[in-house]
Parts: C-alpha cells; sequence; structure tokens
C-alpha cells in the first residue's frame, strides 16, 4: 500500500492536512502560524530541545512504575525519546519560533507531538494514529506545560552552563601554563597607565587564571539553582492531575535520564512562578563577562603598538 503524502489532523478548531514528511502535527502548525516573531526557531537551540525529550522520557518512566500508562505505550515513549536523544532523529522537527506566548504550549506541544509520531512509528503505526498514542493524553501525561517546560528549559541552560565552565576552566588553565612560561620575564606594573613598580609578566598572567578560575564556584551555585525542578506540579503547583508520589519519583526519573543532580522542589506552588534562578544564572555569567573583557582589554593595550604602543606582548 502506497502511503498517502498528507494526513489529516483535527483539533477544536477544526481539521488540517499536514504533510507526513513533518513529524509534528497540527498544535505545532497552528504555532507556526500564530507566532511569526523572530528569525530563531527552536531547531536552533538543541540543548532546549533535549532537555524536553529528557522531561517526556523521565515522565514515560515515572507514568509506568505508577501504573498509570500501559506499559506497550511508555516503552514506546521511552524508545522515541532514545532515538531523539541517543541518535538525533527529528532534531530538525521543532519550528516553532524563539519567541511565543502560553508560557510554552507551543514547545510543549510540539515536543509531544514529535515524540508520539515517532513512538507510532517505531510500533508500524502511520503518523497521527492517536488513538494508540496520543501527544497529550499520553506523552504529557501527568505534566502541565507549567511543570514541563520550565524543566526543560532548566536542563537546556544547565547543559549549556556545563560546557560553559568547561571552557572556562580551559582558559584559566591556559593563562596557568603562560604564567609559568613568562614567570621571568620583568615588565613594568602600572595604576591608571602611569609607571609604578616592576612585576614579572607571569604575576600577570597568574593574576588572570586566579580571576577566572574564581568564576567557576559561582557557575556551580548557578547549576545548582536550575537543577531543583517543578516537574509534577503541572498547571500551578498543586499536583492535579497527578498519583500519589509523581513529583518525586519523577525527579528520581529525570536524575537517572539526565545524569543531573536533580532535586524536586521544596514547594511546588512557589516554583511555578518563580523565575530567581534564571536571574541569578544571569548575574553569574554577566559579571563573568565584564571580568573577560577586562582581561581582553588588558591584552589589546599591552600588544599596541609596535612603535607607539606598550607593545609589550606579541
Amino acid at each position: 500500500m502506497v502511503m498517502s503524502e498528507n494526513r489529516i489532523e483535527e483539533d477544536l478548531l477544526g481539521k488540517r492536512e499536514i504533510s507526513n514528511e513533518h513529524y509534528y502535527g497540527i498544535h505545532t502548525l497552528r504555532a507556526l502560524e500564530n507566532f511569526q516573531i523572530s528569525r530563531g526557531c527552536m531547531n536552533d537551540e538543541p540543548d532546549f530541545i533535549r532537555g524536553m525529550v529528557q522531561v517526556k522520557k523521565a515522565t514515560a518512566l515515572t507514568n509506568k512504575q505508577l501504573r498509570v500508562l500501559p506499559g506497550d505505550v511508555a516503552d514506546a515513549i521511552i524508545a522515541a525519546c532514545d532515538v531523539i536523544l541517543d541518535d538525533g532523529r527529528c532534531m530538525d522537527q521543532f519550528p516553532t519560533d524563539s519567541f511565543q506566548g502560553g508560557a510554552g504550549t507551543s514547545i510543549n506541544m510540539n515536543t509531544n507531538e514529535v515524540v508520539a509520531n515517532l513512538a507510532l512509528e517505531i510500533l508500524g503505526y502511520p503518523k497521527g494514529t492517536y488513538d494508540v498514542i496520543h501527544p497529550n493524553d499520553d506523552v504529557n501525561k501527568s505534566q502541565s506545560t507549567n511543570d514541563a517546560y520550565p524543566t526543560g528549559f532548566r536542563l537546556g541552560v544547565y547543559a549549556l552552563l556545563e560546557g560553559l565552565k568547561r571552557a572556562v576552566a580551559d582558559l584559566a588553565d591556559s593563562f596557568d601554563a603562560k604564567a609559568r612560561e613568562f614567570a621571568d620575564v620583568l615588565k613594568m606594573g602600572r595604576t591608571q597607565l602611569q609607571d609604578a613598580v616592576p612585576m614579572t609578566l607571569g604575576e600577570e598572567f597568574d593574576g588572570y587564571a586566579h580571576n577566572i578560575r574564581a568564576e567557576l564556584d559561582r557557575l556551580d551555585v548557578g547549576s545548582d539553582l536550575l537543577v531543583e525542578v517543578n516537574l509534577g506540579g503541572t498547571a500551578i503547583g498543586t499536583r492535579i492531575n497527578t498519583p500519589d508520589g509523581y513529583a518525586e519519583l519523577a525527579a528520581e526519573k529525570l536524575a537517572e535520564v539526565t545524569g543531573y543532580p536533580i532535586r524536586p522542589s521544596t514547594n511546588l506552588m512557589e516554583s511555578s512562578y518563580d523565575n530567581g534562578a534564571y536571574i541569578a544564572v544571569h548575574s553569574i555569567i554577566k559579571r563573568l563577562a565584564a571580568k573577560v573583557s577586562k582581561i581582553c582589554n588588558d591584552l589589546r593595550l599591552l600588544s599596541s603598538g609596535p612603535r607607539a604602543g606598550l607593545n609589550e606582548i606579541n
């Protein structure tokens, strides 16, 4: 049998035709029509996509263990998530705009639809056979956009911070190496560009290394704020439509899926609206950027010349 090039999906607003090339469904299509705000889309943010898919895998594992989702359905959802996370399949199927209304509903439903249709494909069903695996009823079971989306976002930012920490550590190590290399190179030390006292170039680079390495501890503080999640709080933090013990078990499963030290929020109501972690992380990164900028300006000044500038390094 030749498969149709398109399929028909339906929501409360009516029916729409969707190409079978797409793993996303009608809710994503609506989002593409409603939100054309920026030139960026979620396809450009793989860490965030991975974070959302990790949430879907962890919740499927939780729902299966708590027996609120049939085992075969949960297994198909888990397998679909693994295909995305391990093989990179469907990473181009998240075209929703980076800016969107509805507190993240568009990207949450985009994720639900992609995972559902990939799970259906694994089971041998055509895309859109939602009576077998439904994006909302199954993939999004025991969740709301208001807990799935913030949790996925935190995971994405956490992953980016881990990459930043590695880069910062490498930069500090490089300054350390230069400090040793230049340990015996004498130069003039200055205050407000006025000659002050002698120093070594190695001492200058040692200061840079210490300055940058000190920020690693602050980045660790930021990472720790991000691993406290409100998964299981659902719409407003009251745990409505979740089975007993869901939030705690979901955090455990998410820790297993990600390898991160995930913990459930101590107050799901408060964490459903609090953005303090993002503000703190932003401040930490801004502080780091200011320090790096200062070092860059120093190096630019020290290398100025070669005839009329300082020309102390090249």
